[in-house]
């Protein structure tokens, strides 16, 4: 017998690939059980394979972009624009999470957007703690912080253990990686 209106909190997190494509492939089997999708891309500002979705789901797919085209790399300070896009993208989770609207909710490289200090760990606590019992919500990025490990009901880390970048030098493809 299946359990519905039961929201849980699922992370995404580590060094190998597959996060993102975790999760919107959890997208894509939502919108196909007929579940309003929001997905929300931290530190992304570019193009990327899967903005196509809403056109092949229309009414049930929704993605949009809180980041720059610019990559931020460790060490780097964020722009004023990295920090004013993540914050965008916080404010709006919030009011996506309190519309009801979206059975699956996606924030995409938001564990790393806390992890370059774009938005503070505190505040998306505050963020966790106020979603309603039924929305299922995902965190995916590298270096998900232990207080949301310690919230999820689902964590699944992603372990690199071979990866053609390194191996073959190959750089990143359309439909594969972005």
């Amino acid at each position: 017998m299946m359990q519905q209106n039961i929201g849980r909190l699922h992370v995404y997190t580590g060094n190998g690939k597959g996060k993102t494509t975790a999760a919107l492939g959890l997208a894509v089997r939502a919108a196909c059980a007929d579940i309003s999708v929001y997905i929300g891309q931290f530190m992304k500002g570019s193009d990327y394979s899967e903005l196509s979705l809403p056109e092949h789901f229309p009414d049930l797919i929704t993605i949009e972009q809180y980041g720059t085209p610019t990559l931020i790399c460790k060490g780097e300070e964020p722009s004023i624009e990295d920090l004013k896009a993540a914050a965008e993208g916080l404010q709006r989770l919030q009011s996506v999470l309190q519309t009801g609207r979206y059975g699956l909710i996606i924030a995409d490289e938001l564990n790393v957007a806390v992890h370059m200090g774009l938005i503070a760990e505190a505040d998306v606590l505050k963020l966790l703690d106020m979603r309603p019992p039924g929305i299922e919500l995902v965190l995916t990025g590298r270096y998900a912080p232990e207080s949301f490990i310690e919230l999820a009901d689902l964590v699944t880390e992603m372990k690199e253990v071979k990866h053609y970048y390194l191996s073959e030098g190959l750089q990143a493809r359309k439909g594969i990686e972005f």
